[in-house]
């Protein structure tokens, strides 16, 4: 038996799913998905050997009611639940055997499916459904073998409600009296497979992405993510060929616990990035590079998730270099290294968590995320790229997607690829394997961060701060330290109003100086701020200053009992972890 990924019950000696073929109907009154699963196999490429005649898949809270093997009854077992996998499902399979169909019915707390009553979205008129499968999740949503290193294509056909429309990570083949159709012919990992349905409209914002959202916010949305096709022509320029022919966008309610999911021509996106003047549109920038670098080349499990979001925040910045200015990305760049930092000063008793190469068995990956992937990941890269120059690491890059195209891949052949091409460019092994940031780290330098740092911990001048982009402030305020006094605080939040911005990005970081410095003005704002949201970035660093602090200690716990019911599981699961630790003596 052979199960390389620690979260998969997935053995590499048994058959692959090679294709899906699914068949849903939605049922809001149950919060449950009625559903055939059709599975493709492809033979196992090893030699048979015990587990042979068998495939195990990943399941989780889900009932089957039948499973047949190329047409006939077959015998299965499912397993008591693992507290981080789920159930294993075993189906005997007779020699030979090319296709499973499994009937199955989803749970309401399936962690993969958020059910929104309409008081929960943005119109407030209808129920609203759409899936998060990333990190182990898609097994809540059907029976596969969840792990990144099994690839399928897939057919799709999904019932709903009369008026209702359902959009999927594949591309529209019509609807009629059985539902809308899908179909997705490229490989992708499963928690790459994604479902929405609701109320929606879309409009057409470019010559191959259409816009999807609740009626209410559709023109806003329109106009906040109209430079889409720029973004994805620039990184067409940077990383090659798009391969996913639309680029489609769904902007979904407030309860999304992410910034975006590069979900394979619809991109998942948080309501929170439509501020009205497009200073948080370069979430869409991430979203788009990962079609190269996560879509295409992708992770081989999570213990090797900086392979995803690594590259993909590197190309990210390469992106928003050509179309901002590089002075303006490397003030990003700084936002975000202040952000990894703040998780290794979280993470300073759980040092194995900061390394790139992680060892995740047992781990809820969801309780272990942090900034480290990303960021640690993108200065990993950039020490490279700094170390044999631009355009070779980024001809590197481009090599590296042709080369590794549609496979998933282990850190460690990233690094063997590397050090063939690019031998001796920095210590591989300190960046793959050490804890923390190596002490050669690269800088990041821009002299409009230059010019934040000058002010320190004083209050900016009122006409230079007249001018600042949003990207300023957040630079500003990531390079407060706390505890600020509060006289400061009292005129930062009197001249400036940062306790009401109508930028989330602005409002989380004053906040959670704030509240870090005792400044109980904060207080109201953060409660208003983590009832209307579930974006998890907004969530762990203003529910870990609550409950750091004895005076809010305990309004920590009752803002999220009060709220863990609008959150998504995935977002309650990591909040109740947090908050659990914080009580921790």
């Amino acid at each position: 038996m052979a199960r390389p990924d620690p979260h998969s019950f997935r053995d590499d000696s048994q058959p692959a799913v090679q294709h899906l073929s699914w068949h849903a109907r939605v049922d809001f009154g149950t919060r449950t998905l009625d559903a055939v699963a059709g599975l493709r196999l492809r033979s196992a490429a090893a030699p048979a050997g015990p587990d042979a005649g068998r495939i195990d898949l990943d399941t989780r809270d889900l009932t089957i009611t039948s499973v047949t093997a190329d047409g006939s009854d077959a015998d299965f077992e499912l397993s008591p639940p693992d507290p981080v996998m789920g159930s294993r499902l075993r189906i005997s399979l007779p020699a030979g055997t090319a296709s499973v169909q499994i009937r199955y019915r989803t749970s309401p707390s399936s962690t993969a499916l958020q059910w929104c009553t309409p008081e929960q979205t943005a119109d407030g008129t209808h129920p609203f459904l759409y899936s998060q499968c990333q990190t182990i999740h898609a097994r809540s949503m059907l029976p596969i073998q969840d792990t990144p290193a099994v690839r399928f294509s897939y057919d799709a056909t999904v019932q709903v409600p009369a008026g209702f429309t359902a959009l999927m990570s594949a591309s529209r083949a019509g609807s009629d009296e059985s539902g809308f159709r899908f179909a997705q012919q490229q490989s992708i990992p499963a928690y790459l497979f994604a479902l929405a349905a609701g109320r929606l409209e879309g409009r057409e914002i470019g010559p191959r992405s259409t816009v999807w959202a609740e009626p209410s916010q559709l023109a806003s949305a329109a106009w906040e993510f109209a430079e889409v096709e720029q973004m994805l022509v620039t990184a067409e320029q940077v990383l090659g060929p798009y391969a996913w022919s639309r680029a489609d966008l769904l902007v979904l309610p407030p309860s999304y616990p992410y910034g975006g999911m590069e979900n394979p021509g619809l991109i998942f996106l948080t309501p929170t990035l439509i501020t009205g003047d497009r200073s948080l549109v370069t979430v869409l920038a991430h979203e788009l590079a990962h079609a190269w670098t996560g879509n295409l080349v992708t992770c081989a499990s999570l213990d090797h998730f900086w392979v995803n979001e690594g590259f993909t925040m590197f190309a990210e910045r390469e992106i928003t270099a050509r179309l901002i200015g590089r002075d303006l990305t490397e003030l990003r760049a700084a936002v975000g290294r202040a952000d990894l930092e703040a998780d290794l000063r979280y993470l300073a008793n759980r040092p194995e968590l900061t390394r790139l190469r992680l060892d995740l068995r047992g781990i809820d990956p969801d309780v272990a995320s942090s900034h480290v992937a990303l960021e640690k990941g993108y200065l990993f890269l950039r020490a490279i790229a700094e170390g044999v120059g631009s355009e070779r690491f980024l001809e590197f890059l481009r090599g590296y997607l042709a080369d590794f195209r549609l496979r998933s891949v282990t850190g460690e052949e990233v690094v063997a690829y590397a050090c063939e091409l690019l031998p001796g460019a920095v210590d591989y092994d300190e960046w793959l394997y050490g804890t923390g940031l190596p002490a050669d780290s690269p800088a990041v330098t821009s002299p409009l961060l230059d010019a934040v740092r000058e002010i320190g911990q004083a209050v900016p001048d009122a006409g230079a701060a007249a001018a600042w982009s949003a990207d300023e402030w957040q630079a500003y305020l990531a390079e407060l330290r706390s505890p600020v006094p509060a006289h400061l605080l009292a005129e930062l939040d009197d001249r400036y109003r940062l306790g009401t911005s109508a930028n989330p990005e602005i409002l989380r970081l004053w906040l959670t100086v704030a509240l870090s410095s005792g400044y109980p003005a904060a207080v109201p704002a953060t409660v208003e701020l983590i009832e209307r949201v579930g974006r998890l970035k907004y969530l762990k660093p203003l529910y870990d200053a609550l409950a750091a602090s004895p005076a809010t200690s305990a309004l920590a716990r009752e803002c999220f009992e009060r709220n863990r019911g609008r959150y998504h599981p995935i977002a309650a699961t990591v909040i109740e972890a947090r908050l659990s630790a914080a009580d921790a003596p």
